[in-house]
């Protein structure tokens, strides 16, 4: 299989959104997206056998630490895959070892990272890749409603029923001020675990800004009885899959159940649309009590060199301790204004 660099500005976006195994991460907007927050080069190949094309990869370049790197996708991107889409029939594996050449040869990066949800894991490993995996949960949403709402189990139905008797009401939003909303929230959720969040304000921002317009992208907002805004939500969706971006709320209003509630409305708000699955972006155990199950998206990464593999460890390792430590000074800094507070002169 051979892999050509096409112009991202000139190809015809449409034919690639027919797709059937198509994502919302690797359309036109969500790319523009990772562009603007990674300040990565968009890349797409097109995949031909025989003179005829059989697919396209989608993924972008950047730099860190002055290496080039091919990611589709990264960590830090809040995208969990990208990838290839293919005709019936066509190699993910071959397709997998076409853009490693065009990595090395023409791209000149030194470290590819792929994710796609079609791969097995044979297909990078057999290619030299290292193969770890993006875990998440995912619902079948061709199930009837009742059939969705029964798989929950009895205390999330539970909540789901609380959250409406307690007035509680989730509702669709496209205002500018539904960043705000959202990433004030997340910071409560954050430091409910000692943590800050793990991007800013302004990536919510971009997100909403590239992907709102397109009709892809679902925001959702639940309000308690007097209207606050107590929880909020980011769920995109197209062709067949919804995925559970981000979710957020005041730990003071979540015995009103409202993130069940907005969970419950994503469901049916994607299902009426014809999409097939929902994605819940990502691991966590408290998810199960929606019913979902498991699911495991092969996540492959290879370098040039053995060295550049070990400073992309280092460099995980190194974010993660910068994120406690941001936590620990969000904490000090709370505990300070308290002190100074409780010590002031009440006259």
């Amino acid at each position: 299989m051979n892999a050509k660099i096409v112009d991202p500005l000139t190809i015809d976006w449409a034919r690639l959104d027919g797709f059937a195994d198509r994502t919302v991460f690797q359309t036109r907007e969500w790319l523009n997206f990772v562009h603007e927050t990674q300040h990565a080069e968009i890349v797409v190949c097109e995949l031909s056998e025989s003179g005829q094309t059989v697919g396209y990869f989608s993924g972008l370049v950047f730099t860190r630490f002055g290496i080039r790197l091919l990611g589709s996708s990264f960590p830090g991107w809040t995208t969990p895959y990208m990838g290839f889409n293919l005709l019936p029939g066509a190699s993910r594996k071959a397709a997998l070892a076409a853009i490693e050449r065009t990595a090395w040869d023409r791209l000149k990066c030194l470290h590819i990272e792929v994710s796609d949800p079609c791969f097995s894991v044979e297909d990078g490993v057999e290619n030299g890749f290292a193969a770890d995996a993006y875990f998440s949960y995912r619902t079948d949403l061709t199930e009837t409603e009742e059939k969705l709402f029964g798989k929950m189990d009895s205390a999330c139905r539970r909540c789901v029923r609380k959250a409406e008797k307690s007035g509680v009401v989730v509702e669709q939003a496209h205002d500018p001020a539904f960043a705000d909303d959202y990433y004030e929230q997340l910071k409560d959720v954050f430091a409910k675990q000692g943590l800050v969040p793990t991007y800013s304000v302004e990536r919510v921002r971009a997100l909403i800004r590239n992907l709102d317009p397109t009709g892809r992208l679902l925001l959702v907002r639940a309000r308690d009885e007097q209207g606050k805004c107590i929880a909020t939500g980011i769920f995109p969706g197209f062709n067949k899959i919804c995925e559970f971006w981000g979710n957020a709320s005041f730990r003071g209003s979540q015995n009103l159940r409202p993130n069940e509630a907005i969970h419950w409305f994503v469901m049916k708000f994607w299902k009426s649309r014809g999409l097939e699955i929902y994605d819940w972006g990502g691991g966590g155990s408290y998810k199960e009590k929606y019913g979902c199950v498991p699911h495991r998206v092969p996540w492959f990464t290879k370098s040039r060199y053995r060295v550049i593999s070990t400073l992309r460890g280092q460099a995980k390792a190194l974010f993660e301790r910068k994120q406690r430590f941001q936590g620990w000074l969000q904490r000090r800094r709370r505990f300070s204004e308290t002190e100074g507070t409780d010590s002031a002169d009440p006259s």
